[in-house]
């Protein structure tokens, strides 16, 4: 089944001011989870495992345009108890593009996820997900998901400069590319 949220993604200046904001929007207490996506080679979409224990991962597949705004995202999640083995095949068949390791701190407002991410290598970030209404999503839908997200975004006092496009796994190859030509030049 093809799922739909309107998502948002910001670099995060205050933790502790966004997560007393979080906690006090939800009203009820975070849960915390790590998290290791790898990404695979995949035409026209994103495809990651999440690998939360040996015993407990999901296979999404994504779609989304990298845009620094409100942004809708359709995607598709498979739970499998057995997550090394299809990290292993699919490794073996598709290739890995990259791994992103991070701890995730969840909160739920309303039809809203919001996490407040630690991510290896990066450092903290905002992401907001409106799940949008099951089955055929409409633009009226939509619409709503996105004013959700916009009036969310003025709660935690995030501005447009905040926000940006990329996935994790594009800013993590970025400071790699960065860094091999910084180590280049110095040569």
């Amino acid at each position: 089944m093809v799922s739909r949220n309107i998502e948002i993604k910001a670099y995060l200046r205050d933790r502790a001011a966004a997560q007393a904001t979080a906690a006090r929007l939800s009203g009820a207490a975070p849960e915390t989870i790590h998290q290791r996506d790898i990404f695979f080679r995949c035409d026209g979409a994103r495809l990651k495992l999440r690998i939360f224990a040996p015993d407990r991962g999901e296979l999404i597949l994504y779609e989304r345009a990298n845009v620094a705004q409100a942004r809708s995202s359709r995607y598709s999640i498979a739970r499998t108890a057995d997550p090394q083995v299809l990290l292993d095949i699919l490794t073996q068949t598709l290739g890995v593009t990259g791994t992103v390791e991070k701890v995730r701190t969840l909160y739920l407002v309303g039809q809203t996820r919001i996490h407040i991410d630690q991510v290896q290598g990066l450092g903290d970030f905002f992401e907001l997900e409106v799940v949008l209404p099951p089955g055929q999503s409409t633009a009226q839908d939509e619409n709503e998901g996105r004013r959700i997200a916009a009036k969310l975004l003025r709660e935690f006092k995030i501005g447009p400069e905040d926000l940006i496009a990329e996935a994790y796994v594009d800013l993590l190859a970025g400071k790699t590319e960065s860094a091999q030509l910084q180590a280049s030049e110095i040569e």
